[in-house]
């Protein structure tokens, strides 16, 4: 068996439906996140496993944001990631 380590978590400025944030995508938002957890971690992208986004309203925003967000935000493209509709 193999241990599970979680190094870092991160999120996205919280704004208002319609506010400022509304014309930025949602994988632009977690690729940002993403960039600054590797930056704060110093951790090689070609460790990371696995990605996990979460996002409230997925209409409209194309095949599996956390995927886009995966390859935007520089991790390679082996990893896998996954979009959970909250």
């Amino acid at each position: 068996m193999e241990d599970v380590v979680i190094v870092a978590a991160g999120r996205t400025a919280i704004g208002k439906f319609g506010g400022t944030l509304s014309k930025i995508p949602a994988a632009e938002l977690g690729a940002q996140v993403i960039k600054h957890l590797l930056t704060k971690t110093g951790i090689d992208p070609a460790a990371v496993s696995e990605v996990i986004m979460g996002q409230v309203l997925t209409a409209g925003v194309g095949q599996n944001p956390a995927r886009q967000a995966v390859i935007k935000g520089g991790l390679p493209d082996k990893v896998p990631a996954f979009t959970l509709n909250m």
